[in-house]
């Protein structure tokens, strides 16, 4: 009965969602105010219908229903109920499901958020076409109340994903993704309107500022995955997925930033506009990325090429539509008088950001996509990895800092004093912590405490795009310090020895079983000990997951403000030796604490929403 409801309910959905997408625009041409109102009633069908049918799929899985081949290739009766509830997103099908709700509750935001604004039609028009379209690829291609073509006991949800912080980071990360669509369709309303004025920029960067506070967490959030599961000790590795998120958030930073102008003076609002449409256009990037087969990563759920040539062609139409109507409208939104710019101005600074950061969401869209295309065309292969992206990405990292420590400054003096001040203090501290003195690490420094300093003169202008400043200088900082200063060990230990890594020694005292509900494992126990005083215990593990057979290797880390002790059981030797990985990584926190405190200032932007 859960499957033939669910279909049923997905079946209303696209229903709604052509009535919404359909209606309200044909009325919009034929001057139909009963056509326009289709479009709010529509939108709450089809928000109830999709909640009704992950309701269903949420319920197939809390009782272990494996009728449906979904539910039986994700989970198991052995799965803890956290990992079950999880598990309706843990693959293809219900990752789409999910992205398809989160659209829709985006769509009844902006609905309760706007109920007064004759562009709402218009708007919800717009989403509805984009959630009919993943609708369709959902029953068409992916959808995941299929029965069981035979009868399964469960394979089990795929142990990297058994884990608290995949319990918030695949919905966060898709907020994010989604919301852009939420500016995209407010550009394409008033672009067929003709109507894109200080009105829209204000509207569309409160709900692009939302978009990119959730994208900035849940990109976070699935840095602090990879660096506690996978057990390399890294933060970000250049995976092709990593990259696709990264992509929308570049573009979207740029946007934010060039919507504060032409909200306040009304200029650059061409550029904004086709901002907007690129950020979405690399949120469905990302989205095709991950489930069209055409990567192997971690993190892809699906490899299935007819799936990618849906999303493609999805794409393609979506997109090519969206840039033939700016094309369209692009004469009337050049701005008819001369605009007067000072060099030395924060306007010029934000534009000359925004540029900076288009060109390297350019810049990494190229090493990812490079590959692809030649594989693609049967050209060859080739790899583009950590060296590369470093490489090209330092320069504009560097400008891209200085311009962010220019925009509070109003004299050529004192912005050069602080970067003095900023400079002496970053070689003062390197030395301190380090006997090297890399130039790529002291600009990265220097440049990072300009911007913390220069932040006391933005809080009196913006208090939200200061906070946002410390956030990323503070990242920048860890990331810098951190991988200068990681020190990292390769030992074999027999229980009863003891290593050193940094100021701490690590005291192998025994191992024992550690056994969870669809696993066995076992427990290494370490005493840590710093000049003789007991720190703290670690408890790395070594996993068999019992349904897939598959090993992994589960870290114990302990954090602190300023430093992480982390370890990594590895293999077991002979005479009772193992392989052990140890890390010292001081200052990897920042990197954490620098993205909360950029989506905090994200946060109080949208909150306060005073002119500067």
């Amino acid at each position: 009965m859960i499957r033939i409801y669910g279909e049923l309910f997905l079946a209303f959905a696209l229903f709604f969602a052509f009535i919404q997408s359909s209606l309200p625009l044909w009325g919009h041409f034929r001057h139909n105010p009963y056509a326009l109102a289709v479009a709010r009633p529509a939108a709450w069908g089809q928000f109830i219908c999709l909640l009704s049918a992950y309701s269903l799929l949420t319920m197939a899985f809390i009782t272990n229903d494996f009728s449906i081949d979904y539910v039986a290739a994700n989970s198991h009766p052995l799965l803890p109920l956290l990992y079950r509830l999880t598990a309706v997103w843990g693959a293809h099908e219900g990752s789409v499901l999910l992205w398809i709700v989160i659209l829709s509750i985006w769509t009844i935001i902006f609905s309760i958020n706007q109920k007064n604004n004759m562009e709402l039609p218009i708007v919800l028009s717009v989403l509805g076409l984009i959630s009919f379209c993943f609708l369709c690829f959902l029953l068409l291609t992916s959808n995941p109340f299929l029965s069981a073509i035979t009868p399964r006991s469960g394979q089990d949800l795929n142990p990297l994903l058994q884990d608290p912080g995949f319990v918030i980071h695949p919905p966060m990360l898709y907020t994010g993704y989604v919301g852009f669509s939420v500016a995209f369709a407010i550009t394409q309303a008033t672009l067929i309107s003709g109507k894109l004025d200080t009105a829209w920029a204000n509207l569309t960067r409160r709900f692009a500022l939302a978009a990119w506070c959730f994208l900035t967490f849940g990109i976070a959030l699935g840095s602090w995955w990879a660096y506690r599961v996978l057990g390399w000790g890294g933060f970000w590795f250049w995976d092709p997925v990593e990259n696709a998120s990264l992509l929308p958030w570049l573009s979207g930073t740029a946007l934010i930033h060039v919507l504060l102008l032409s909200e306040k003076r009304g200029i650059a609002t061409a550029w904004a506009a086709l901002l907007a449409i690129i950020s979405f256009a690399l949120s469905l990037l990302g989205t095709f990325l991950v489930r069209s087969g055409v990567l192997i990563s971690a993190h892809t759920f699906v490899n299935d090429p007819a799936r990618g040539i849906f999303l493609l062609l999805l794409l393609g139409i979506v997109i090519t539509a969206a840039l033939a109507l700016y094309v369209i409208r692009l004469p009337t939104l050049t701005t008819k008088q001369p605009i007067i710019f000072s060099f030395f101005s924060r306007d010029t600074a934000l534009l000359l950001n925004s540029a900076l950061l288009f060109v390297a969401m350019l810049t990494i869209l190229l090493g990812t996509l490079y590959p692809l295309i030649l594989d693609a065309l049967h050209l060859g292969t080739i790899s583009v990895g950590a060296p590369y992206f470093n490489t090209v990405m330092l320069p504009i990292v560097f400008t891209v800092l200085f311009f962010m420590g220019l925009v509070p400054f109003s004299r050529w003096q004192q912005a050069g004093k602080n970067l003095l001040l900023s400079a002496i203090v970053a070689a003062m501290w390197l030395w301190f912590f380090s006997s090297s003195m890399e130039l790529t690490t002291f600009l990265s420094l220097s440049l990072s405490l300009w911007i913390i300093l220069s932040a006391t003169n933005l809080f009196r202008q913006n208090i939200g795009m200061a906070i946002a400043h410390l956030g990323f200088a503070t990242l920048i900082i860890g990331i810098m310090l951190s991988s200068l200063l990681n020190e990292e060990r390769d030992v074999r230990l027999h229980p009863g020895n003891a290593t050193r890594i940094g100021p701490y020694q690590f005291f192998f005292l025994n191992t024992e079983s550690a056994d969870g509900s669809n696993y066995r494992g076992i427990r290494a126990n370490f005493e840590v000990l710093k000049n003789n005083r007991h720190i703290t215990y670690l408890f790395p593990e070594k996993r068999i997951y019992t349904v897939r057979e598959m090993v992994m290797t589960k870290v114990d880390i302990h954090p602190g403000i300023f430093r992480d002790l982390y370890i990594a059981l590895g293999e077991p030797l002979n005479q009772d030796d193992w392989s052990v990985r140890l890390y010292y990584k001081p200052f990897i926190r920042f990197i954490w604490f620098g993205a909360a405190l950029m989506m905090l200032g994200g946060l109080v932007t949208i909150v306060r929403r005073r002119p500067d």
